[in-house]
């Protein structure tokens, strides 16, 4: 499984998880097929610690879906940081993961935007898989 995302949406992705840390950023990304053209930021409404959780409300899961709509695009998936920790799933991404969507975490270590992965959840539930990627101008 592989995917592309535009540079502008990396750099928005980055940008977010330097300026809410130490807290998780999370956010939509936009495009079609597995083409990410716009990573657009959410606020993560967690009530169980924003430094080790996020959470996209249905309100702003209707904007997201909105927003894709308006650039001709689909929701493909969910980005969100990883303040100090690595850039890999954990027990609770897989807990409130959903098959079709990729996931992108960021690990932000001290303020410092670092390694970028992408993940798509198997159909079973069971576990991720990591997916290439490649950023395009």
């Amino acid at each position: 499984m592989s995917m592309t995302i535009d540079s502008a949406a990396m750099e928005a992705i980055r940008r977010h998880g330097a300026e809410t840390f130490p807290h998780e950023c999370c956010g939509a990304l936009i495009g079609a097929g597995d083409a990410i053209r716009e990573a657009f930021p959410m606020e993560n409404t967690t009530s169980s610690g924003a430094a080790r959780r996020f959470r996209i409300g249905p309100d702003a899961y209707r904007s997201a879906e909105a927003r894709a709509a308006a650039l001709g695009g689909s929701l493909l998936g969910f980005y969100h940081s990883h303040p100090n920790e690595p850039a890999r799933p954990s027990a609770y991404d897989l807990e409130h993961a959903w098959p079709n969507f990729i996931y992108v975490i960021i690990s932000v270590g001290n303020g410092v935007p670092g390694d970028t992965t992408a993940w798509r959840l198997q159909d079973n539930r069971s576990e991720f898989v990591q997916m290439a990627f490649g950023v395009r101008s």
